[in-house]
């Protein structure tokens, strides 16, 4: 197939495009400089001329609770825009398949742990990431209103947090993990006594490898539409993707520390925002579809930081 990729400079945006590659796909690609795809013009004129099989949409603006709480006008506005254009001008060059990529944080702040699809509009979002959150469960329901009324194929995978190669390591605006892995590498190199992270470290979190959720993607994109149809609804049609366990941020912490080798104390700073207490997915539906992670988190820290070695060099001048 010819399959548009948006986002394929992205840490799973470029997973799954490799993934495509593999298996003897055409892999469409633009960068942003070539393609705004909060242009709605030039993503029409885009689709119109390119006319793709299928679509990829894991472009997106994204970051941890600081560039949440920092930018949440920009953080609805583009991933609103990004999803209303793309898949609107897919629908109406004629794509009939679509795959889009949205987030654990669609789930109430207190959801019932672990969450399962049906905990979607259940309770109140986690105000520090309300605004992204709101775009993705928007994203989740215009893929669902266009099955519905012109009979498309689009599908929704919602991945818990993702970490490895080409992660974002700069600390304005990445996630905890790679956060953690360049702090924890500055403070080994400079010495320093201890490593201060953001609240109680009690919170847990669930971490999927990005060749998992590239894995778990195609897997997802290669279903039957009857097996796809038969373990979702039309009104909730989306899947969760992750490993089905977690770790408390202080146990991530300590793990990263081991990994890095970095042997001063870790200490919180409790003014700090904690965000959502617990973040586990119910996995059952994507097992029930036949597939499962394979990459151990502590392997994939590993496989994480020994890119970030390779790649430090450009991540210099970015740190905060």
């Amino acid at each position: 197939m010819r399959v548009y990729v948006a986002g394929h400079r992205g840490m799973v945006g470029r997973a799954i495009a490799a993934g495509l590659a593999a298996r003897g796909d055409e892999v469409i690609a633009r960068t942003h400089a070539e393609l705004d795809l909060t242009d709605q013009a030039a993503v029409a004129a885009f689709m119109q001329d390119q006319k793709p099989d299928a679509v990829v949409l894991a472009a997106a603006r994204v970051g941890g609770i600081q560039a949440n709480n920092s930018y949440p006008g920009q953080f609805i506005y583009e991933n609103l825009m990004i999803q209303s254009n793309v898949i609107h001008q897919a629908h109406k060059a004629g794509v009939q398949q679509l795959l889009f990529l949205g987030s654990s944080c669609i789930y109430p702040r207190l959801a019932d742990q672990p969450m399962r699809e049906d905990a979607l509009l259940t309770g109140t979002l986690e105000p520090t990431n309300e605004p992204y959150a709101i775009a993705k469960i928007a994203g989740i329901k215009m893929c669902e209103s266009y099955n519905r009324e012109y009979s498309r194929d689009y599908r929704s995978v919602m991945p818990t947090n993702l970490y490895g190669p080409h992660d974002n390591f700069d600390l304005e605006t990445s996630h905890v993990l790679p956060a953690l892995i360049r702090r924890f590498h500055e403070a080994k190199v400079a010495g320093a006594p201890e490593v201060v992270i953001w609240g109680t470290g009690t919170p847990r979190r669930e971490f999927l490898h990005v060749e998992d959720m590239a894995a778990a993607s195609l897997h997802v994109m290669g279903l039957r539409a009857e097996d796809y149809a038969r373990a979702t609804d039309p009104m909730l049609s989306h899947i969760n993707v992750g490993t089905g366990a977690d770790v408390s941020i202080s146990e991530l912490a300590q793990m990263i520390a081991g990994v890095v080798g970095y042997e001063g104390a870790i200490t919180q700073d409790t003014t700090k925002p904690d965000g959502t207490p617990r973040k586990l997915m119910d996995v059952s539906r994507l097992g029930s579809l036949g597939w499962q992670a394979s990459i151990g988190l502590g392997q994939g820290l590993q496989d994480t930081y020994r890119w970030f070695l390779d790649h430090q060099d450009s991540f210099k001048g970015h740190a905060s």
